[in-house]
């Protein structure tokens, strides 16, 4: 198991490697495997790119982040300039279906809303927008509504998630309630949770994902 230094130690790295980021403007702390960022940055990419660096790091069992986005004056828009270049950036994204999503702005903070049949789409629909530098966050708020009216097979779930080879499935639980997939159980890494939840999202006929896997880097020893 990694010390709280060596864990802070190892997220600090991880930051540094990103090229865009700078790793003086971003805080580090560790403890029992909860990592806790902070600081200033001056655009929301980057603040969305700390977050997966730290993530992607072996030991880090939960997240707590609080970086704070404040664009250059340069950058500054009116609200409406940025509804404009967040409407353009899902138009040019040909995963996202055209006029099904719609988009608020207040204080150059963008919620995403609307229905779609796929998660993937809900998910195109965000990174479409992350890395507009006019912005300073989102929030996705699009619900999934599948249009298929097939009843989920728990089995079909497990079996996807056992043919993903950067998935461990050996303790990965799966139940089925109507429209919705629950996974229980533990993975080694957080990467492994989320490519489980991203599996699970890609069923058929879907409409949530609970998502209740526990990360415990020691599992991958015992």
């Amino acid at each position: 198991m990694k010390t709280n230094q060596e864990l802070q130690t190892d997220v600090q790295n991880a930051i540094k490697w990103e090229p865009l980021l700078n790793a003086e403007e971003i805080g580090v702390t560790a403890k029992d495997g909860v990592v806790s960022l902070t600081g200033v940055v001056d655009s929301y990419a980057k603040k969305i790119e700390a977050e997966s660096a730290a993530k992607k790091v072996i030991g880090v069992k939960a997240l707590v982040e609080k970086i704070e986005v404040e664009l250059p004056k340069s950058w500054s828009k009116t609200d409406a300039e940025v509804a404009n270049e967040v409407l353009t950036g899902l138009r040019n994204n040909w995963s996202v279906p055209n006029d099904k999503v719609t988009v608020k702005v207040e204080d150059g903070w963008v919620t995403l809303e609307g229905e779609l049949p796929w998660n993937y789409q809900k998910d195109a629909a965000k990174s479409a927008v992350n890395y507009l530098t006019c912005i300073k966050g989102v929030t996705n708020n699009i619900k999934i509504k599948s249009e298929s009216h097939d009843v989920i097979e728990k089995k079909d779930v497990e079996d996807a998630i056992g043919r993903s080879w950067s998935v461990d499935n050996s303790d990965i639980n799966v139940s089925v309630s109507g429209t919705t997939v629950t996974l229980t159980g533990t993975v080694d890494s957080w990467y492994q949770k989320d490519e489980a939840g991203r599996i699970a999202w890609d069923t058929l006929g879907i409409w949530h994902v609970k998502n209740e896997l526990a990360v415990d880097y020691e599992y991958a020893f015992s």
